[in-house]
């Protein structure tokens, strides 16, 4: 009942050899994946805006630097910072 047999050993091995395949196959997916996402941070450093990349450059030319109040610690847009109003604050307006 619970001795070895061919077809267990050959079932055994074939589970084995199924399953270090896969670990090998998801290993090279990964690697693959990095290498295409290192590659797309390359080129998006390097300033190529091709592709989706050009939709994902085209959204940080709206992102404004914020800076925040000294006085009253809220953070207000660096450029067109004005006046909260109270007595120390820095900016003017």
């Amino acid at each position: 009942m619970l001795g070895f047999s061919i077809q267990k050993l050959l079932f055994t091995i074939a589970a084995v050899v199924a399953v270090w395949y896969a670990f090998k196959w998801i290993g090279r997916m990964q690697v693959k994946r990095d290498a295409q996402a290192k590659a797309k941070l390359r080129r998006q450093d390097s300033g190529d805006a091709s592709g989706d990349l050009g939709a994902a450059s085209g959204a940080t030319d709206d992102v404004e630097e914020m800076v925040e109040c000294t006085a009253c610690g809220a953070f207000v847009a660096a450029r067109e910072a004005k006046s909260c109003g109270l007595e120390d604050c820095p900016y003017p307006g």
